[in-house]
């Protein structure tokens, strides 16, 4: 039998993520040895990527990094939140985040496709988690400009790496209040930043659906530019950044109380993991 403790499968696990037979058997083969175990995990691992490839990547992580007006953030994903929080993966988050500041990259292709020794970054991220015996994706990267950036990361569970992200773009100096409106973004999810940015498409739709259930609702003709005209706003005031009622008081709009502190918003990324 070979000579390891449970304690060994417990940090053996802590440092690569893998599976309790995976350790064990690693064990095994190397007589206890950590290092060749931890060896022979990485191998299996990379062995075992192109399995891998049709598995679903619903777990993870999301990072941030501002450098002065520049702030970039990724979504590393896993299949298991186990992994998620496994040091390897902490580990190669903070170097993929790393290498994306450094290419300056506005996206998950352009990164994937940049080199790092010599290698793409799809290829050092697929090594880099073999011995996980997950699939890895880097799901979204992206890079925010501004004045200046406030960021801020949310953990949807205490024992997990933080599941959302917000990096906002604004000029002023009430950071406070900037702060309390990342906050705010990643709690109430806006989908544009302001009524401008939403695709006049989109707002026809809506125009034409409260019109429809206003009618269908037998509301009298004259005040029907008005109710439609609510509604409309009322998409507003859900879906857009700038309209929506301040999370901390939602009696002021995210507008008025930007406005009172001095500051101008001008944009905002949100990741939620797996969203």
């Amino acid at each position: 039998m070979a000579n390891y403790t449970a304690a060994d499968i417990k940090a053996l696990r802590e440092k690569t993520g893998a599976g309790m037979m995976d350790v064990k058997k690693a064990l095994d083969e190397s007589d206890g040895d950590q290092a060749k175990a931890m060896e022979a995990l990485r191998i299996k691992g990379l062995k075992g990527a192109t399995k891998r490839e049709g598995r679903s990547t619903s777990d993870g992580l999301v990072a941030t990094s501002v450098e002065g007006g520049v702030g970039t953030m990724i979504e590393l994903n896993s299949e298991t939140d186990f992994v998620a929080k496994s040091e390897p993966f902490l580990k190669l988050s903070e170097e993929v985040l790393s290498l994306a500041v450094a290419n300056k990259a506005d996206s998950a292709e352009s990164l994937l496709a940049a080199e790092t020794d010599g290698k793409p970054v799809s290829q050092f991220i697929t090594e880099s988690g073999a011995s996980l015996g997950e699939k890895v994706d880097l799901r979204r990267v992206g890079r925010l400009e501004g004045a200046k950036i406030a960021s801020y990361l949310h953990r949807t569970n205490k024992d997990l790496p933080p599941q959302v992200g917000v990096l906002l773009a604004f000029e002023g100096d009430d950071e406070t209040v900037a702060h309390d409106v990342a906050v705010h973004i990643a709690a109430m999810a806006p989908k544009y930043f302001s009524r401008e940015d939403v695709p006049a498409d989109l707002v026809e739709n809506e125009r034409r659906i409260a019109e429809d259930t206003a009618k269908n609702e037998g509301k009298p003709e004259q005040a029907m530019p008005k109710i439609v005209e609510g509604r409309v706003n009322g998409f507003f005031k859900e879906n857009c950044l700038l309209d929506q009622g301040f999370a901390k008081d939602p009696k002021q709009s995210v507008a008025k109380v930007l406005e009172a502190a001095g500051v101008k918003a001008t944009g905002f990324l949100r990741y939620r993991v797996g969203a």
